[in-house]
């Protein structure tokens, strides 16, 4: 006798439905976007303790400087890619219905002849209003950035900040503050880097500088240079030279108490390469410590790979593979300037710092660790 067929066999499973997640409240979002030279990045947060929790992100190359260096202008196809860009951020914002946000633009607008009638084009095509920020702000922003990262050892903490069209550099001494209000201290420079009406024990900021040179711009400027060891190494003893401005450069540093951070997609790559990933993985590389001598060790790889095979390299990928020597060219000028066994590699930057000095200055952040 055939088995009996249980009642309900081949039915359809009833549906579980899990509650969609409850949307942020608008009143307590906040957004940041960075134009910069070759990317227009931006983050939309809620604060979240001392920290902030992302809510909705975007990023795209859109080469905003090509072309810059030989021009003086931003040309018609960069602006178009841009305004492209800045369509759907825009639409991020308006879906996510945020009303705190800063909008900047750095290098590239800074420096471009027709700069002011792209931030007109960008308001008329797409509502947004771009604020062209001074060298200054830009350090800053990149220096709060970081202060998660800063440890309570420090006392001497230099951040560099590589971008596409431009290098800050901010030397901080922190030897005066606790060691448990480091980090703090770092993220009250949001008021500015002159903090002598402070009650607190300030971060004291030794000296800045804003360097014309970054990782699309320096490439630009070495371009017709064939051989590319040759090119390598003009472009790395090339911005050195650029740095004698620069109050600490000729100091010796000892590596007790020192710490460099650094924020760019340079450091961000050489990290993926030491660490050998095949895929990014933020969680890995944000906050990792490395020694000078493991950055040469990558950097000197890219050298034996040549331009083909650092093409085809997945941890560097297609949008860095142009633009990683001339980022490497720079930090190797740092490292050979002040070697480091603490160079924290940092995937934050611009972004996270207005988003920080925002709501720092609106007081929604808790006090205490990050």
């Amino acid at each position: 006798m055939a088995p009996k067929r249980p009642k309900g066999a081949g039915a359809f499973p009833k549906a579980v439905e899990s509650p969609a997640p409850a949307r942020p409240d608008p009143d307590a979002l906040y957004a940041a976007l960075d134009l910069g030279t070759n990317s227009c990045r931006m983050l939309i947060a809620q604060p979240k303790g001392s920290g902030f929790h992302v809510v909705d992100s975007f990023s795209k190359s859109v080469q905003l400087g090509a072309g810059l260096e030989r021009t003086g202008r931003l040309s018609r196809s960069s602006m178009a890619r841009t305004i492209q860009a800045l369509r759907i951020c825009q639409q991020k914002l308006k879906r996510n219905k945020v009303k705190r946000m800063r909008l900047v633009a750095t290098e590239a607008c800074r420096r471009a002849k027709n700069s002011r009638d792209f931030i007109r084009q960008v308001k008329r095509e797409t509502g947004l209003t771009l604020e062209i920020i001074k060298p200054e702000e830009e350090a800053r922003l990149a220096v709060i950035s970081c202060a998660p990262l800063v440890s309570t050892k420090t006392e001497q903490l230099l951040v560099v900040d590589i971008g596409g069209g431009s290098t800050e550099l901010v030397w901080i001494d922190l030897s005066s503050v606790l060691r448990r209000d480091r980090p703090a201290a770092i993220m009250r420079l949001h008021h500015g880097f002159q903090t002598a009406d402070n009650p607190f024990p300030s971060a004291k900021v030794v000296d800045w500088i804003s360097v014309p040179l970054g990782v699309a711009t320096l490439r630009d400027q070495f371009n017709d240079v064939e051989d590319d060891s040759a090119r390598f190494a003009l472009m790395s003893w090339f911005f050195e030279e650029n740095l004698a401005d620069f109050a600490p450069y000729k100091d010796e540093q000892t590596r007790e108490g020192f710490q460099i951070v650094g924020t760019s997609g340079t450091v961000t790559t050489v990290a993926a390469s030491h660490l050998g990933l095949k895929r990014y993985d933020r969680t890995k590389v944000d906050g990792l410590r490395m020694t000078s001598d493991q950055i040469d060790k990558v950097i000197r790889g890219y050298l034996e790979l040549g331009p083909q095979g650092r093409r085809r390299d997945p941890r560097i990928g297609d949008d860095r593979q142009a633009l990683i020597m001339s980022g490497s060219a720079i930090l190797q000028a740092l490292l050979r300037c002040w070697p480091t066994d603490r160079l924290s590699v940092a995937d934050r930057g611009l972004r996270e710092g207005l988003l920080y000095a925002q709501m720092s200055a609106d007081g929604v952040l808790e006090d205490g660790p990050f």
